[in-house]
């Protein structure tokens, strides 16, 4: 096309612009903008003068090829779909057993670990009244529990994430059953799926097991065992999932992750690693709202911010080090304990945007989540949600359908204009670890919480059920699932009294001894002898305390 086609074809284009504003606003009176959750207005249209920048290769590029905005990997979910990854968690660990081989006959290919909130406090079964036992997770203290928990399960060939903050006793009690079963640690696969101290310190007080500079010095101990003897094994999840579900917009989300990423990485640096031996292992895992396209922008807007960074600021050489790879689970925050069958549409919406938005792996929550942990039946309806996707609605068919877009694309721009700004501002108060400690972090998550809920109580923004169409519902017909078996939890916790006292006292004490001794000795690895205390037969309640002692109790800022 000559310069002049090109010009007569901009001034129609721009004719019919100007034509089509003028109907619309006599159709629609008023102010027709609308902010999505992040705050960023979005128009009713969206045409080619939107975008920011018309350089394809520097903007989008191709798929596993940098940028990285339209995926990470050249056949993304065309040559391999994403892991169907499902959280699950209640009673003991024989509960958890018969659960998980249900999960993987019914199409998941890859399991969560969901520990009893007693674990996640960092204490044994033994040590909290035994009625909190079990309810909304599995009781796992010994390695002897990990062994029966993963009975029958192929952990060189299954993918397992541990939802386990510092000092990672799961991960160190299913390497003590891969010990014993003679599975080379090298074909263990999975995630450290809670090692992300920050977001526990902002946003899950009920994680936070030590002091933030203690968790911080463990999790680069845990990066660098896990990178010399677990090579396929992911020892940093960078979670934006907490600070999103706590009142952070998907903006800030992103952001304050990213954030984070930086943050653990120039500690990693810091502490002797190269940036191209550690960063190929970090990975990332959000909550996915149900404001579709904002999310399918934050993810397209976070590969291509975090390429950057990993290249430039960073300075990693290899390719794979600019990788951002993440897992997705649809947020419970949006689920609803009226009509909660609609839940169900929700989930398949927001299932939807992180598949669109180029997720790795993905976990569906089940209908029931607002009520209870999920029923078996529930699960396998979210289980199904994902084969549908990808089977029945052929969402894997093309390599980021929505790329090109001009709406997909604009707010992208928007998205990562709004990142780096956040990203500028957390630099600017001395990187993440200041920003959290300074309540900066937790500030704007606040507020951005407020924000939201005004939104909701004003009816600006619609939740169905709950402040729109509502309906008298019978609350009996949502029965929610029951509680484990009391006899089965006073069981288990005789075993593991059983267990301590039949155990070696000498070997434990040693291995408790050495484990406290590493965390003041910077020349040792604190994970290393985590692993070493659970293959003595220390407990998850003991190693935590041990260090808890050394490090510090987690006591994470309290915003007034």
């Amino acid at each position: 096309m000559n310069s002049v086609d090109a010009r007569f074809q901009q001034e129609d284009l721009d004719a019919g612009e100007k034509r089509w504003a003028s109907e619309f606003a006599k159709a629609v009176q008023g102010d027709a903008t609308v902010y999505n959750r992040s705050g960023i207005p979005i128009k009713p249209l969206y045409t080619p003068s939107d975008r920011i920048s018309e350089c394809y290769t520097e903007q989008l590029g191709y798929p596993g090829q940098y940028p990285f905005t339209r995926g990470i990997y050249p056949s993304m979910h065309r040559g391999r779909s994403w892991s169907q990854r499902q959280l699950i968690g209640l009673g003991v660990p024989e509960d958890y057993n018969a659960r998980v081989k249900d999960i993987l006959d019914l199409g998941a290919s890859a399991l969560s670990l969901l520990p009893c909130n007693s674990v996640f406090r960092g204490y044994d079964a033994d040590e909290v009244p035994i009625e909190l036992l079990g309810t909304c997770g599995t009781v796992i203290n010994t390695a002897d529990d990990m062994a029966v928990a993963l009975d029958g399960v192929p952990i060189g060939e299954v993918s397992t994430a541990m939802n386990d903050p510092t000092p990672f006793t799961l991960l160190a009690f299913e390497l003590v059953v891969a010990r014993r079963r003679g599975v080379p640690w090298a074909n263990i696969t999975g995630t450290s799926n809670q090692s992300d101290c920050i977001s526990h310190f902002v946003a899950n007080h009920m994680f936070f097991r030590l002091a933030l500079q203690g968790a911080r010095r463990v999790v680069v101990d845990h990066i660098r065992f896990c990178n010399q003897q677990l090579p396929n094994w992911n020892p940093l999840s960078i979670v934006g999932q907490h600070v999103q579900q706590a009142g952070a917009t998907p903006a800030e989300a992103m952001a304050f992750t990213l954030c984070s990423g930086i943050q653990y990485a120039e500690d990693c640096i810091a502490a002797g690693m190269v940036p191209d031996q550690f960063l190929p292992r970090f990975t990332f895992f959000f909550d996915i709202s149900i404001s579709f396209f904002e999310e399918i922008a934050k993810f397209r807007a976070g590969r291509r911010v975090w390429a950057r960074l990993c290249r430039e600021r960073l300075g990693a050489k290899d390719p794979r080090s600019w990788r951002f790879k993440f897992h997705g689970q649809t947020s419970g925050v949006d689920l609803t304990r009226q009509q909660p069958l609609n839940n169900i549409a929700r989930v398949t919406i927001q299932a939807a945007a992180g598949i669109f938005g180029g997720l790795q792996s993905l976990h569906t929550d089940a209908y029931d989540e607002a009520l209870s942990t999920p029923k078996v039946d529930a699960a396998r309806i979210a289980v199904a949600t994902q084969n549908i996707l990808r089977e029945e609605a052929n969402l894997t068919d093309v390599i980021d359908p929505l790329g090109g877009s001009y709406y997909v694309e604009a707010l992208t721009d928007e998205m990562e204009r709004r990142i780096n700004e956040i990203i500028e501002k957390i630099d600017n108060a001395g990187g993440m670890y200041q920003a959290v400690e300074d309540g900066i972090v937790q500030q704007m998550i606040g507020e951005s919480a407020l924000a939201f809920q005004k939104r909701i109580d004003a009816g600006e923004q619609t939740i169905v059920g709950v402040n729109a169409y509502q309906i008298k519902e019978d609350p009996s017909v949502y029965t929610s699932l029951e509680l484990p078996d009391p006899e089965r939890i006073r069981a288990y916790v005789q075993r593991l009294t059983e267990f301590k006292r039949s155990r070696s006292q000498t070997d434990v004490q040693t291995a408790l001894s050495a484990l406290a001794r590493s965390a003041g000795d910077r020349k040792l690895n604190v994970f290393e002898h985590v692993v070493a205390a659970a293959e003595a037969g220390a407990t998850h309640g003991e190693i935590c305390g041990t260090l808890r002692r050394e490090l510090g109790f987690g006591q994470p800022l309290t915003m007034v």
